[in-house]
């Protein structure tokens, strides 16, 4: 795709408490994934796989259930070429990281035969990819991912392990990092992965190293499926969770590629709904090292996971205790529940749909709110329907999606307007861009010459196809000129010409457009009295350009022989040739 629109959402209109919002929504990532396995049946032999008992390294955290598309994804080098599949893209940091910890592992380990896409899925049932690879240079996530606190309350209860040093919470455990290690697990098995001498779960390299080692315990062979699905069960003990882990490797490989660092997918569905997932994570006061250390306590009894001087609990996430639940007039902000950029063709339907999350301001869902989504800007994108604006009530996670936004034939950026009726703050706006349709190559149909005489009508009428990339581009808009010259593009004043529809002559056309087969067909052309060589131009939108060259002649001289020179041509039959013969003919002179 030509344009890169990169400002999905528009900032500018959205309000602290979004943003703060937003950004939330994204650090308490858990765990996402699922592919076909997941979506026609437990893979072969999970059912005979029970979960096994002891620890885990996530403690049994929820994690995203998301499935990945029904189809194959296209790798990058396809012969059939087709638009990259979103969900096959990994950033490349954190592709990077799978990477090396694979080839790390082939080394120490070569029985192990980790695949890094067994990585790969379980960073993306885990956190998203690191939240789509929202990672500095180093590989360490910009915000901390913490999973909800492990206080027994709908997750297990697993006291503290490291004083609060890694997930800032010195009462209970809260899963870590990109590859949701719970403190006690990566005291065990934490690795230095980028070599910078520390050991930090935050840390793309060190979190993906440290996740293979796991992965490889106990003399696993991941080759062999029984040893594979024992691997991702001591991960986390659920079946659904293999199932969902087990149709992401499958995805991945069956092709994936690089996308930039913070451009990748966010996931959406988790496996637990009792924890919205949207609350601030604390952020630690220090860079976790391989040596947990205490960390004070601020005192601060409004941050999730720190217990100040008020009660000995923390409150679980969701939890409003004797508070009524969240109501309309409760929602602080929206928040951006979509995945990828909102772009179209002219004529087609955008393959993403707006999304939000109706908030309170402490990042509970509110249900049952009215939100109204808006069309507004100069082009002719509509809801399906051909509306320009519909109301949608969020479910009971606080989600509101839009119907399909269908682009209509001109080009151009426009917004896509969320707000909470009755609530004028409680607002976000989405940048979207329908993309006109190009060609960058023209061509004729055929070869035959376009010859006409003076005042007839040329027998050819000319056929080009367009293409882009070498592919066929149907729907794309077109010009036809007669031109001066092959420097001078000006319309022509003699010469070839078009019919009008009052029948004047016309020698430019606009408002044409390729057919589905990428062809388009000029209609009939007519020579005026100028005998001559001339030019008629087609362009494209996207600058695929084609001069075909027109002749109008003189006919040809008439070959049929004149009556002079027959006479000519003819023996001679004079009077006095045909007397002499007729009188030595005669007989008896």
């Amino acid at each position: 795709m030509a344009p890169v629109i990169g400002r999905r959402l528009r900032r500018g209109t959205v309000t602290a408490a979004v943003a703060a919002a937003a950004v939330a929504a994204l650090a308490a990532s858990q765990a996402p994934g699922v592919t076909d396995v997941g979506r026609e049946g437990p893979a072969a032999g999970v059912a005979d796989t029970p979960p096994p008992s002891g620890d885990s390294a996530t403690g049994d955290s929820p994690y995203f259930t998301d499935l990945p598309p029904l189809q194959s994804p296209v790798p990058p080098t396809a012969p059939n070429g087709g638009d990259k599949e979103d969900e096959a893209g990994v950033p490349a940091t954190v592709l990077d990281a799978y990477k090396k910890a694979e080839a790390s592992l082939s080394k120490d380990e070569p029985g192990c035969n980790l695949p890094w896409q067994l990585l790969a899925a379980i960073g993306k049932v885990e956190s998203g990819q690191a939240r789509g690879g929202r990672v500095d240079a180093n590989g360490t996530t910009l915000k901390p991912i913490l999973g909800p606190v492990l206080n027994g309350n709908g997750f297990a209860k697993i006291t503290d392990t490291d004083k609060g040093a890694y997930d800032g919470d010195s009462t209970h455990d809260r899963a870590v990092g990109p590859m949701q290690f719970i403190p006690s697990t990566w005291a065990s098995w934490g690795q230095d992965g980028n070599g910078d001498g520390e050991k930090d779960p935050n840390n793309i390299y060190d979190a993906a190293l440290a996740a293979g080692r796991y992965l490889c315990a106990g003399g696993r062979d991941l080759s062999v499926e029984a040893d594979l699905h024992k691997a991702i069960l001591s991960y986390n003990r659920s079946t659904e969770y293999l199932n969902t882990v087990l149709s992401w490797l499958e995805y991945y490989r069956k092709g994936t590629h690089e996308v930039p660092d913070g451009k990748g997918v966010l996931p959406d569905d988790r496996s637990d709904t009792r924890y919205p997932g949207l609350r601030p994570d604390p952020t630690p006061s220090h860079s976790p090292s391989s040596k947990p250390k205490p960390k004070p306590n601020p005192g601060n009894d409004d941050k999730p996971g720190n217990n100040g001087g008020g009660s000995s609990k923390p409150k679980p996430p969701g939890d409003g205790g004797s508070q009524k639940p969240p109501a309309p007039a409760d929602v602080d902000a929206l928040a951006n529940a979509g995945r990828g950029d909102l772009v179209a063709k002219t004529g087609n339907a955008f393959s993403e749909r707006v999304a939000v999350r109706a908030l309170t301001e402490s990042g509970e869902f509110v249900p049952k709110v009215k939100v109204r989504f808006t069309v507004s800007g100069d082009t002719d994108a509509r809801f399906e329907g051909g509306v320009r604006g519909v109301t949608v009530t969020t479910n009971s996670r606080g989600k509101a999606t839009a119907p399909v936004l269908e682009a209509g034939q001109k080009a151009g950026e426009f917004v896509v307007q969320a707000r909470v009726l009755g609530h004028a703050a409680s607002r976000i706006d989405f940048e979207a861009q329908t993309v006109a349709r190009v060609a960058d190559a023209l061509a004729r149909t055929s070869d035959k010459p376009l010859v006409c005489e003076p005042g007839k009508e040329f027998a050819e009428q000319v056929e080009v196809r367009a293409t882009h990339k070498g592919k066929v581009a149907d729907g794309v808009a077109a010009t036809a000129t007669m031109i001066k010259s092959a420097t001078d593009a000006s319309a022509n004043d003699k010469g070839p010409y078009f019919k009008g529809a009052d029948g004047k002559p016309v020698r430019t056309l606009t408002g044409l457009k390729t057919g589905a087969n990428g062809v388009l067909k000029l209609p009939k052309m007519y020579a005026d009295g100028a005998a001559g060589t001339y030019l008629l131009r087609i362009v494209t939108e996207g600058g695929a350009t084609l001069t075909v060259e027109l002749k109008v002649t003189a006919p040809e001289p008439d070959a049929t022989p004149s009556p002079s020179d027959s006479a000519s041509a003819t023996p001679s039959t004079s009077p006095s040739a045909s007397t002499s013969a007729s009188t030595s003919a005669s007989p008896g002179v």
